[in-house]
């Protein structure tokens, strides 16, 4: 059976569906009387055309990457972790018990602390809906969604009535100590004497993300599990007659999930807050999934679709701050790029298809 090379499903699917994407976004930017072409310019600008612009990108790239890579993790195995936001908020738990509990003399040794602790705590949360998918057959969707919820909730709870200082009316932790602080990309680079911008929240945690990337590359393509893991997620009955458990690889995809689900915390938390805030996640969980979704479920378009939606995302606040576009309509071009590199993909993908049968040029 003929298909499409591995570069075009991998590349120009979804290069054709992001420019469908931006086109309809433009005619919609038109239609309420601003230059589309202007608007752009701006976005481009905004997010790419300086040191300054760009450390908010990373800075955003860096949630999307790890939360993108827990739903692509997820993916493999055939899961659909929604949970995300639930799991991300629990790994701010654990960044601020790593950092309040515990006097730590340099910021390494906290941030060491924090990368377990995140982790731990975003795969426990995880840990609940996949056993009652594995055990009770519960759909690990309505689940995880409704895990979303209890987290929010418990966290309301803790900044409240537990963890809140003495005196102070915002609902919040404590500040860090200033030895639990994280180096920004303008002192980690001052180091080796390279320019840029200060006061940006790109931190050391984009190379954390980067190494998470490299981390769900070999434990998906270069290790057993990995092999049980996508097995499992192509065929269940094929990977249940070749002897792997569905209840060990559903636990442990999800718990791998759940763990770089808590890790952005590290970035929100502890790099650029430096307290535990009510709502640090601000919907990363939910865009992780567009960014697995654009990426393939591979490290590699994860850091891509990644970096395309911190573009968006600093991109469109220069783009509300200095036209007459409302900041709904941000909302809207970033819904359309997941629309069509997410659940309008095949819509690309099928005449694109039938494009490389006709010319001969599809795969066997």
């Amino acid at each position: 059976m003929g298909r499409m090379p591995k570069w075009a499903d991998a590349v120009l699917v979804p290069l054709l569906s992001l420019i469908i994407a931006f086109v309809i976004s433009g005619l919609v930017i038109l239609a309420i009387g601003e230059d589309p072409v202007e608007a752009l310019k701006i976005m481009v600008t905004g997010a790419l055309g300086s040191t300054y612009g760009w450390g908010y990108t990373l800075y955003y790239a860096t949630n999307f990457i790890f939360t993108g890579l827990a739903v692509a993790i997820a993916f493999h195995a055939g899961l659909f972790n929604i949970g995300g936001e639930g799991q991300a908020t629990l790994g701010g738990l654990g960044v601020a018990v790593a950092c309040l509990m515990l006097p730590w003399p340099h910021w390494s040794l906290a941030l060491l602390a924090s990368v377990v602790l995140s982790a731990a705590f975003g795969a426990a949360w995880a840990a609940a809906p996949a056993w009652l998918q594995a055990k009770r057959g519960s759909h690990i969707v309505i689940t995880t969604i409704m895990f979303n919820f209890i987290a929010a909730a418990l966290l309301n709870y803790l900044l409240v009535n537990v963890m809140r200082p003495r005196g102070q009316m915002d609902p919040a932790s404590a500040r860090f100590p200033a030895e639990t602080n994280l180096p920004d990309l303008h002192q980690m680079l001052g180091w080796f004497g390279i320019p840029f911008a200060k006061g940006t929240p790109a931190n050391v945690s984009l190379f954390v993300a980067l190494i998470a990337c490299v981390a769900v590359w070999t434990i998906i393509w270069r290790t057993r599990l990995g092999y049980e893991i996508r097995s499992f997620g192509k065929s269940e009955k094929a990977a249940i007659y070749a002897g792997i458990s569905p209840v060990r690889i559903t636990m442990y995809a999800m718990l791998i999930s759940g763990a770089l689900s808590g890790l952005m915390a590290v970035n929100t938390v502890q790099g650029e807050a430096n307290r535990l805030l009510l709502n640090s996640v601000e919907g990363a969980g939910f865009i992780g999934i567009a960014v697995a979704l654009m990426g393939r479920s591979h490290p590699v378009g994860v850091f891509f679709a990644a970096l395309l939606f911190g573009f968006l995302y600093q991109g469109g606040a220069e783009l509300a701050l200095w036209t007459k576009i409302p900041r709904e309509l941000i909302t809207v071009i970033q819904a359309l790029v997941i629309l069509f590199t997410g659940a309008l993909d095949d819509m690309v993908r099928a005449p694109l298809k039938r494009l490389f049968l006709a010319s001969g040029r599809g795969g066997q």
